[in-house]
């Protein structure tokens, strides 16, 4: 099955003059053919020398490398673990003992071979993921995507006996939420057929539906409204503590979560809307998004929250059930990066500066104890997991940084020197390039509105600050993703090994100082992400690390639009650009494959009044005749159903028809990660390395 294709749309106000709107029909024959043909004159420029297939062949090389950390989550008493390589490209789902996982050379069992599955049944399956049922995992759901979209195919999986269940539970392709009741009982959100998706192309009806009926029969649970975002439906099934819940995503950053009680009713968890939720065995766990008066109190932003859960529910501020003990408090330098359970403890990771450090936490009345987990080497990342939450205090630890390969730790929390557990490694990543050549430094620059903005460097040791050196900016700024230092073999041995410098910038619209770093390039201050940016390019200039026709930018997805807004805002500080399935026609984005479930992040341009300051920063909209744009190169997938390739396709073709030095290409597979497979994936990276080796020198 293919995509729904998107019919040619009939355009009104500024759109009505797109003579590219042909493009959005996605399966189209003549679009496709069109793809190929551009696909072809990028392949014959880029991709026929000795150095492209060297290259390709060597981040290949970094992705199907044996030696690779194969990471495992806990299922039962095993370890499983998801791998590709040279002689699986599209993998296998495996296990392991945890004696035999601590081997230098593990013996694994195979559970299924998805590529033997995928010749079987003439199907292009990539692995998305599997839910097991506890406490006994007897039975899993398998989530399988033709091609890497989104959508997928569920199926109901029998664990110890490594076959899918005959007349067991299944689901067609669908933007699909699913997850267990009970042995005989799913919760399943999915398209049950028109009128049952949301405008964000999402279920908006969640059903309970019994083992040996038809779908159709599924009873509904709760019905959302079409502009809203999702729903679901979902239950804890930890021993003693098993409860259902209902969760409504109104936008992408406002929900509702409900406790659904036996009779089926649902009681709202009170809290804001924009405020995250998670409930763990007795614990309420909140974490708000904006600033929260309660109960004479005031919370920070991006603080956590904890509370007895039944308390919470049950109780009221004046009675002093509802009392909330604060957990984690931001300052001025300071975020939550995420926080992982185990059996007695809570282990928070908090970045300072973009920089790691672990706390251990174990309840108690009043403020809980408190131990520290370690830091961070230098400007590197660490970051640990509970792997057990309901039997043990064991946890998994991981150490990674730009030139520091990533070392996988097993320890248990309570022994060891300092209480918290002293981890041993167990698990070493191999060096794929020179590090040793090579400093990272931090650095902060004053962006255009006074704010002080932080990126990372990696550089020669003995750079010659004479502003010549070929230098790559890599950003994001959205969604609350931060980037933080980690180990690539493939940039290292696309970029690093050239001799060259790479630049990480933290712009605001990231997560790297938490919500209000997020919330200073939303909406209407979208501009200020790109300011950052462009800040940070100047201050390389400024500090004579290179100079525009030496600096190359690259980013995708969120990243792919900033990419957009540099070439059409800021081109005169880049010397060549790559944006990766990218948005790029802000006007009509809520209208293309996941668009309208992204408006809380840039608001909706069918409002006149919204669309006054989306359209600064759109690029489609923007790009225009005459202008100095550097050269730009755009990657996508057909197989994209989140951003899709819409974007792509229409401003490379506009830019081609005014004139400019552009290329294309779309893989026909790959989903949002633009790849299916590690093939695909080396290609892509390849493709996007060469383009700037070529235009960066």
């Amino acid at each position: 099955m293919t995509h729904a294709a998107t019919p040619t749309p009939k355009a009104t106000g500024d759109a009505a003059a797109d003579t590219n709107l042909w493009l959005e029909d996605i399966d189209g024959a003549k679009q496709l053919d069109w793809v190929r043909q551009h696909n072809a004159e990028t392949v014959q420029k880029y991709t026929q020398t000795p150095e492209f297939k060297q290259l390709d062949e060597r981040i290949l090389e970094v992705l199907d490398s044996n030696e690779r950390i194969p990471f495992v989550n806990k299922i039962g008493d095993s370890y499983y673990n998801f791998w590709r390589d040279k002689e699986h490209p599209k993998g296998l789902w495996r296990r392991t003992s945890l004696a035999e996982f601590r081997k230098d050379k593990p013996a694994w069992e195979t559970v299924i071979d998805l590529d033997a599955l995928s010749k079987a049944e003439n199907e292009n399956w990539v692995w998305h993921g599997e839910q097991c049922l506890k406490p006994d995992y007897q039975r899993c759901l398998i989530s399988l995507s033709r091609g890497g979209a989104d959508a997928n195919v569920v199926r109901e999986f029998d664990l110890p006996g490594k076959q899918f269940v005959k007349d067991g539970f299944s689901l067609p392709e669908a933007k699909s939420s699913v997850a267990w009741r009970d042995r005989d009982t799913l919760y399943v959100a999915t398209d049950f057929g028109p009128g049952s998706m949301t405008t964000s192309s999402y279920p908006r009806i969640v059903k309970e539906w019994k083992r040996g009926t038809p779908l159709s029969a599924a009873t509904t649970v709760y019905e959302g409204k079409p502009e809203d975002m999702s729903v679901a439906g979902f239950r804890d099934n930890t021993p003693g503590f098993e409860r259902d819940f209902v969760t409504r995503q109104l936008a992408f950053y406002d929900s509702e979560t409900f406790l659904r009680g036996k009779d089926g009713k649902l009681l709202k968890i009170d809290v804001p809307n924009d405020a995250n939720t998670d409930v763990h065995r007795e614990w309420l766990l909140i974490e708000p998004r904006s600033d929260w008066s309660i109960g004479g109190k005031t919370y920070k932003s991006g603080s956590l929250l904890v509370a007895r859960f039944d308390d919470y529910m049950s109780g009221e501020y004046r009675t002093g059930k509802r009392d909330l003990t604060v957990l984690f408090e931001p300052t001025d330098t300071t975020a939550l990066d995420g926080y992982s359970w185990t059996r007695h403890q809570l282990i928070l990771n908090v970045m300072d500066n973009v920089v790691n450090k672990l706390e251990v936490l174990t309840p108690q009345e009043g403020p809980w104890k408190r131990e520290s987990l370690g830091g961070a080497p230098k400007l590197s990342t660490i970051a640990a997991a509970g792997i057990d939450a309901d039997s043990s205090d064991d946890y998994f630890l991981t150490v990674s940084g730009f030139l520091q390969p990533t070392t996988l730790y097993y320890g248990t929390i309570g022994q060891g020197k300092n209480g918290a557990g002293e981890p041993n490694g167990i698990k070493h990543s191999p060096s794929f390039f020179d590090a040793s050549k090579y400093d990272v430094s931090q650095h902060f620059v004053t962006s255009k509105d006074g704010t002080r903005v932080p990126y990372f460097e990696i550089a020669p040791k003995k750079l010659k600050a004479d502003g010549k050196n070929p230098t790559l900016q890599y950003g994001y700024g959205g969604f609350e993703i931060s980037l933080q230092p980690a180990y690539s073999g493939s940039m290292g041995r696309a970029w690093l090994d050239k001799g060259r410098v790479y630049v990480i910038a933290n712009i605001r619209g990231g997560g790297e100082y938490g919500p209000r770093w997020h919330k200073a390039a939303l909406k209407a201050n979208r501009l200020r992400a790109y300011e950052d940016f462009a800040a940070v390019s100047e201050d390389l200039f400024k500090r004579k690390i290179t100079s525009p026709q030496h600096l190359g930018a690259m980013g995708g997805s969120n990243g792919g639009l900033l990419m957009g807004n540099m070439l059409t805002l800021y081109p005169q500080l880049y010397g060549a650009i790559v944006s990766q399935v990218a948005l790029l026609d802000m006007q009509r984005y809520t209208h293309l494959s996941a668009g309208a479930s992204w408006m809380a992040e840039y608001g909706d341009p069918d409002k006149p009044a919204e669309w006054a300051w989306i359209k600064t920063f759109s690029p489609y909209t923007n790009a225009k005749a005459n202008q100095k744009y550097p050269p730009v190169l755009f990657t996508t997938s057909t197989r994209d159903d989140r951003v899709g390739p819409v974007h792509a396709r229409k401003m490379y073709a506009k830019l081609a028809a005014l004139g400019y030095d552009t290329s294309f290409y779309e893989n026909i597979e790959g989903g949002h990660g633009a790849a299916a497979d590690n093939k695909q994936s080396a290609f892509m990276n390849a493709l996007g390395y060469t383009y700037l080796w070529e235009h960066v020198k």
